[in-house]
Parts: structure tokens; C-alpha cells; sequence
């Protein structure tokens, strides 16, 4: 049964003259939008890549693509059967290609399987050893062979993690960490900014793996701990602080001093008849946000406290407010 014809022109989108340069740029632009590293289970983009890596490898060899180009001349004519090669290619008239064995590895790692992943219609063309082609020998005639198409590959990403304190959290910080490598160690600083909530993760990119042909290097993620504060509590980007409030403040009113995460103290005004326990509100003097140049608010909780012990008059005045 006939193999159908293939337009590697089309595949690349590029025209028939396209130069070599042309069909170059044109397979690497591609080459990274479908790679199977960033499209990760998605068999569609997983063929799209194999279809455009095929075509390269025939454009991309100046004698492949003199072969394909006559015979795609009257592409609606071609009709090998499967196993046929084309006149040229590997044939006793032909150029003599050197070829080597694609390692197991090598085409798992992009496609999952050890077979030849290209179409019958390349094995028909170019023989079935032709896709393990990977170039530098010269054919008859003195040219040289194209080099083998290669993707640039990002590196991984690495994951660190670091521990801080709540101040460290409100003014920003940097954090120096220690990454062992095939290169050895090396240290990266990273800067936290302020604000940042426990759990968050912080990207310094260019700092993970190395890439691979021309790929650049993957991120370092650092993920930062909040240790628990003695004084205060964190709730989004406010802060909360048990303050002590005598019991003569809480019932008549006043101004008690409430200590702030910044380090000065300020005053907090308190209503008369203010509840144990009561929430009061100081605008600002919260958390930084990361986003914008807002900050939380700093929640003042009234911890009423009774006078002990209580002297004769206190004591004789208690009695009187009680009987009232």
C-alpha cells in the first residue's frame, strides 16, 4: 500500500526556498512550544513535536532535502511501498551515509519509547537506519552533514527553604543558601521580601539546574518558615497583641501604651465600659503587603486586669460599686 506523501515545508511552516537559516529558526520556534517538557501529557503536542522534529531532519541535511525535493516535485505521483527506498538515498548510486545507533535513552527521553518514533513515510524515503543519522561524516562529493537538530532544554527547577522571624517578615531580609551540585557548592542569596506569609515560596530565577544546548538555567524556589512571635500574632496582614488594660480604664475609659511589631510604642485610646477581651482597631501598623504600599492593621486585645492586691480603699470602694 502506497505511504502518503509528507509536506515538510508545511510542517515548518516555511516556503520551499526558505534558506537554510529560515528552516533553522523556524524548527527551534516550534521545537519549544511542543516540546514534550512543557506540554507534559499532551499527546497532541507530543505528535506535533515528532512531526516537526521529522521534517528538520530532512530540511534541516542539504542532501535529505535535495532528495525530498525531487521527489516531492509530483508529490500526487509518489507511491513507494513500505520498506522501498528512494533512488539516492544510501543506494550504490548515492551518497554513502554514516549512521549510529540512537541510544535507548536518548529517545525515551523525548518520546517515552525506544522504536524509531518518525513516519513510514521518512523510513521509506530515507531507510529505516537513516532517522539514527547524527551527522558529521561527509557524503560523496565533499559535503558535510548538517549537524542533528537539537532543542535547547531548560533546567529544573531546585527547592530550598528558610526560616525567619516576624520582623524579618515586616522589614524584608536576605537569606544565603548553600546548594551542592555536580559542579560542586555554591551559594545564592536570596531576598525575601517584606511581607511575605508563612508557607509562601520566593523564586530566584536563573538560579536552579544548568540547561542543556543553549537551554537556560532552571529557578530556586525557597519556601520561608515563620517562627511564632513571643509578643505577637499574625492573621493575614494584621497583626494581633494581647494588651493589658486596668480594670478603673475599662470601665471609665482611657489611654493605655500598646507596644508595635516596628518596635515604638503608641497610644491606644479605650472606651468606657470596654469588655474583657474587646478588639480595638489600630489603622496601619500591620503587616506590608506585597502588593501595593498598603499595610494591615495592628488589633490591640483588652486584657482587663484587676488591681491586686486591694488595698482598704479599693476594697471599701469595690463594696460601695457592688451594692450600687
Amino acid at each position: 500500500m502506497p505511504t502518503t506523501f509528507r509536506d515538510y515545508y508545511a510542517t515548518l511552516g516555511v516556503p520551499r526556498t526558505a534558506t537554510e537559516k529560515e528552516i533553522k529558526t523556524s524548527f527551534r520556534k516550534l521545537a519549544r512550544k511542543y516540546h514534550p517538557d512543557v506540554n507534559q501529557n499532551n499527546k497532541d503536542a507530543e505528535a506535533r513535536f515528532k512531526e516537526i522534529t521529522e521534517a528538520y531532519e530532512v530540511l534541516g541535511d542539504p542532501d535529505k532535502r535535495k532528495t525530498y525535493d525531487e521527489l516531492g516535485s509530483q508529490p500526487q505521483g509518489f507511491g513507494f511501498g513500505a520498506g522501498s527506498r528512494a533512488a539516492g538515498a544510501g543506494t550504490a548510486g548515492g551518497p554513502q551515509v554514516e549512521y549510529r545507533t540512537v541510544s535507548p535513552e536518548e529517545m525515551e527521553s523525548l518520546f517515552g519509547t525506544t522504536t524509531n518514533p518518525f513516519s513510514d513515510f521518512f523510513h521509506d524515503v530515507f531507510g529505516r537506519g537513516a532517522a539514527a543519522f547524527r551527522g558529521g561524516a561527509a557524503p560523496a562529493g565533499g559535503r558535510t552533514r548538517a549537524p542533528a537538530p537539537t532543542v535547547p532544554r531548560r533546567g529544573g527547577d531546585v527547592e530550598g527553604e528558610a526560616e525567619i522571624s516576624l520582623e524579618e517578615a515586616f522589614r524584608g531580609t536576605v537569606r544565603t543558601l548553600e546548594l551542592t551540585g555536580s559542579a560542586g557548592t555554591r551559594r545564592v542569596e536570596v531576598r525575601i521580601p517584606a511581607g511575605i506569609r508563612d508557607g509562601a515560596k520566593v523564586r530566584a530565577s536563573g538560579q536552579g539546574s544548568p540547561g542543556s544546548d543553549g537551554g537556560g538555567a532552571g529557578d530556586l524556589l525557597v519556601r520561608v518558615r515563620l517562627r511564632p512571635h513571643h509578643t505577637f500574632t499574625r492573621e493575614g496582614d494584621n497583626l494581633r497583641v494581647n494588651v493589658p488594660v486596668p480594670l478603673g480604664v475599662a470601665l471609665l475609659g482611657g489611654s493605655v501604651e500598646v507596644p508595635t511589631l516596628g518596635g515604638k510604642r503608641v497610644a491606644l485610646t479605650v472606651p468606657a465600659e470596654t469588655q474583657n477581651g474587646a478588639r480595638l482597631r489600630l489603622r496601619g501598623l500591620g503587616m506590608p503587603r506585597l502588593k501595593g504600599e498598603a499595610t494591615g492593621d495592628l488589633i490591640a486585645e483588652v486584657d482587663v486586669r484587676l488591681p491586686v492586691p486591694l488595698t482598704a480603699e479599693q476594697r471599701q470602694a469595690a463594696a460601695s460599686f457592688q451594692k450600687a
